[in-house]
């Protein structure tokens, strides 16, 4: 039994995900491989991850000793989920504005 919709796996410019190998079984196995735009971070999750942690973690504050800094980061990973959560539920959403009448214009 087949799927019926089609598969389309979501990237960003990494550049080994762009090699020759990648896009050739991408086609192979009929997976559409859908690269994110080189300038645009904030469509990737896990950019806005890191911008979160930090905000959390390293702004405005010091770390005498790295033990200590890799303590905080760790904290602030391991509680993500519960004490942060509205914060992080307003920063990882999905939702993204769409225009429905869109014209390109050749440059």
């Amino acid at each position: 039994m087949g799927l019926n919709k089609p598969i389309v796996i979501v990237l960003d410019n990494a550049r080994y995900q762009k090699c020759k190998l990648v896009k050739e079984y991408g086609t192979q196995v009929r997976i559409q491989l859908c690269y994110l735009s080189c300038n645009s971070p904030q469509l990737n999750l896990i950019e806005r991850f890191w911008k979160f942690l930090i905000t959390e973690c390293l702004y405005s504050k010091y770390y005498a000793k790295f033990a200590v800094l890799a303590a905080a980061i760790s904290n602030c990973i391991v509680t993500a989920n519960s004490d942060k959560q509205k914060k992080l539920n307003s920063l990882l959403t999905l939702e993204f504005q769409i225009f429905k009448q869109v014209q390109v214009l050749p440059v």
